[in-house]
C-alpha cells in the first residue's frame, strides 16, 4: 500500500482492525508450517533411530529447547514489528539468551574436554549438513510468517523479516534436532546457530523488498 493511499483511507474514516490480527496470522503461519517443516523431516530424514531413548538425555532437550526458545521470543518479537509504532522493547533479549547460553555451556566443554576429542566435539559427523537442513527445515515457516507480515503493517521491514526467520530458524532447528545425532555443546553452539543464522540474514535482506509498503 503506497504512503498516499493510507492517508486517504485513514482520511475517509475510521478503519476496523480486528483485535490479536498480527497474532492470529502469526499463529496460523506457524499451523501450516510447523506440520510441513516435520513433513520434510518424516519424508527425507527421518527421526533419530533412539529417540525415545534420547528424551532421557539432559543434552537432547538442551538442543531442543534452545531454539524453541529463540522461536517464542522471534514470535514476539514478530507480532510486534507487524504493527506500526508498537516497540518490540525487550524481546529480543529472549532470542539472544539461548544463543548466549548455548555458548556460554559451549566454551565450558571445550575447555573440559581432552584436546584431542575438542575438534570431534565441534565438528561431529554431520557439520557439512547441519546448518542447510535447518535451514530447509525453516523454509515453511519462514514463508507462512513472511507472507503474514506482507498482509500487516510492518513499518521497520529488515527487521521484521530478520525476527521472521528467527522465529522459522528456530522451529526448524528444533524439528531437525529430531533427526541430528550430535549432542555436545560445541556443535550446537557453531552448527545450529549457524543454521537459525541463514533464514535470519535471508529475512533482513527480503524485508525492504517483500514487506515494503
Amino acid at each position: 500500500m503506497k504512503t498516499d493511499d493510507l492517508v486517504a483511507m485513514l482520511a475517509a474514516g475510521p478503519v476496523a482492525v480486528p483485535r490479536q490480527a498480527a497474532s492470529r496470522r502469526l499463529g496460523l503461519a506457524l499451523a501450516i508450517g510447523a506440520p510441513l517443516s516435520l513433513a520434510i523431516l518424516l519424508v527425507e530424514y527421518g527421526p533419530r533411530r533412539d529417540l525415545l531413548q534420547a528424551l532421557f538425555w539432559p543434552m537432547f532437550w538442551v538442543k531442543l529447547l534452545f531454539p524453541l526458545a529463540i522461536a517464542g521470543a522471534a514470535f514476539v518479537m514478530v507480532q510486534r514489528l507487524a504493527r506500526p509504532g508498537v516497540p518490540v522493547r525487550r524481546a529480543w533479549i529472549g532470542a539472544v539468551l539461548p544463543v548466549l547460553a548455548v555458548w556460554a555451556l559451549a566454551v565450558v566443554a571445550w575447555f573440559d574436554t581432552p584436546m584431542e576429542g575438542r575438534m570431534p566435539s565441534l565438528m561431529g559427523q554431520s557439520w557439512r549438513v547441519c546448518a542447510m537442513s535447518i535451514a530447509v527445515m525453516a523454509l515453511p515457516v519462514f514463508v507462512g510468517a513472511m507472507a503474514a507480515l506482507r498482509s500487516l503493517a510492518p513499518t521497520r521491514p529488515a527487521l521484521a523479516g530478520a525476527a521472521a526467520g528467527a522465529l522459522a530458524g528456530g522451529v526448524g532447528a528444533a524439528v531437525y534436532a529430531l533427526h541430528c545425532m550430535e549432542l555436545t555443546a560445541p556443535f550446537l553452539a557453531v552448527w545450529y546457530v549457524s543454521g537459525i543464522a541463514v533464514p535470519v540474514l535471508v529475512g533482513a535482506l527480503l524485508g525492504p523488498r517483500l514487506l515494503r509498503w
